[in-house]
This record gives C-alpha cells, sequence and structure tokens, in this order.
C-alpha cells in the first residue's frame, strides 16, 4: 500500500506539473500563433482558448484533491510525519486553482464577451480591453507562481524520505 501511496503521489505531481507546463509553452501561445489567427478571428481563438481553459482548471481541482488526499494517506497510513511547509504549499496551489478557475477565467470570459460584442459600444470594448489586460497579466503571474509551486511540489514528491515513524515487525525478531 505503502509503494501505491508513492506511485500515486508522484504521478499525480507528473500529471499536473505537466499540464501546467504543456498548456503555458504549448496549447496558450498556440491559440494565438500566426497560423490559428489565419484559421481563426482573435475573438473565436480566445473562446476558444477559455474552452480549453475551463478543462484545464477541472484537472487542477482533481490534482489538487488527489495530492491532499495523498499527504493525508501518507501521513495517516503510511505513517510519516506532515510536513507543514509541504501542506502549505498543496493548499497554496489548491488556492490559486479554485481563484484561477472560479474568479480570475469567469472575469475574462465575461470581458471578452464585452470586447466582441456586437452590443458593446467603442467606450465599452476600449474599457473591457484595458479591464481585460490587467486581468490577464494577474493570471499570467498567478500561472507562473502555480508552475513553480508545481515544480516545488513534484521535487518534493519524488525526493528520497525517511520511513514511517513504525518500524518493521521483522526488525524485532533474532
Amino acid at each position: 500500500m505503502i509503494v501505491f501511496l508513492r506511485l500515486l503521489g508522484i504521478t499525480n505531481a507528473a500529471i499536473w506539473f505537466g499540464a501546467a507546463i504543456f498548456l503555458t509553452f504549448g496549447v496558450g501561445p498556440a491559440f494565438f500563433s500566426a497560423d490559428m489567427l489565419s484559421i481563426l478571428p482573435r475573438s473565436h481563438a480566445g473562446a476558444a482558448a477559455q474552452i480549453v481553459l475551463e478543462r484545464y482548471f477541472v484537472l487542477q481541482y482533481w490534482c489538487g484533491g488527489i495530492a491532499l488526499a495523498h499527504l493525508s494517506g501518507e501521513w495517516l497510513y503510511a505513517g510519516r510525519p506532515l510536513r507543514r511547509w509541504v501542506l502549505y504549499l498543496v493548499l497554496g496551489l489548491v488556492g490559486l486553482g479554485l481563484e484561477g478557475g472560479l474568479v480570475m477565467q469567469p472575469k475574462l470570459q465575461k470581458l471578452h464577451l464585452e470586447i466582441y460584442g456586437v452590443r458593446s459600444t467603442p467606450q465599452q470594448r476600449e474599457h473591457a480591453s484595458k479591464s481585460f489586460k490587467a486581468w490577464h497579466a494577474v493570471a499570467q503571474m498567478a500561472n507562473l507562481l502555480v508552475t513553480l509551486g508545481l515544480f516545488v511540489h513534484l521535487l518534493q514528491v519524488t525526493a528520497f524520505t525517511a520511513p514511517g515513524r513504525f518500524l518493521n515487525v521483522n526488525k524485532f525478531r533474532g
């Protein structure tokens, strides 16, 4: 069971970190590349990117929940001491994921609709565009922070850990 817990933690951290890297450096820029913009107008590319981001945040929620369950399992089942900084790191990553998916992303979607909406006035579009740029910068900084935190989490999960507080019964036999 301890091997399963360790494998679960490493796999989850690798998927979580890999998804962040892939989205940030692969998928995200592809939506606004010259090739994509030759096929889709900028408004449609932005809408498509938002759909992908919605799914990315669902992945973030799942990976965060699994990471918390993994920490709890190692603490309760394997007897490994729960290090506070690791718990705070994972809670921070989960919190930033929730903030991104439940606060920032809906705000960016609303502003995107105002920028490209047919009923928006030029003043509304200009105001929405400025606000979108500011919110997008905040989201990018949060994404960078999450990616760095996920890298630390992956290193922590894959690092050699001391055995739990319980000893193997065979060590007491003559």
